[in-house]
């Protein structure tokens, strides 16, 4: 298991930035993978972005070109950086880690995002 404490969220107008950080309590070395998730009310969470051990980062169509995906070893941390945001982009963001590939994932309590006028 591994804990996970998110901050960064916010309101912000279309076509603003925000960034997300979550800070894990294990050293980023003994995490398989890492990102982030999403989710609307009613609808099903959905990845965002994510980066492995090794530093492959994966990222949904939706946000390519607009998020980054980045960690900070030294600070176990991993942050989104999210620009151009769309109302769209409107919804509860979760942090989550895995220890083992493809294994169970740890979730942090989620953070709201709103990008809206």
């Amino acid at each position: 298991q591994v804990q996970l404490v998110e901050s960064g969220g916010g309101l912000v107008q279309p076509g603003g930035s925000l960034r997300l950080s979550c800070a894990a309590s294990r050293d980023m070395f003994s995490i398989s993978d890492m990102g982030w998730y999403r989710q609307v009310a009613g609808k099903q969470r959905e990845l965002v972005a994510s980066i492995t051990r090794g530093g492959t980062t994966n990222t949904a169509d939706s946000v390519k070109g607009r998020f980054t995906i980045s960690r900070d070893n030294a600070k176990n941390t991993v942050h989104l950086q999210m620009n151009s945001l769309k109302p769209e982009d409107t919804a509860v963001y979760y942090c989550y880690a895995r220890t083992i590939e493809y294994g169970p994932r740890s979730w942090g309590q989620g953070t709201q995002v709103t990008v809206s006028s």
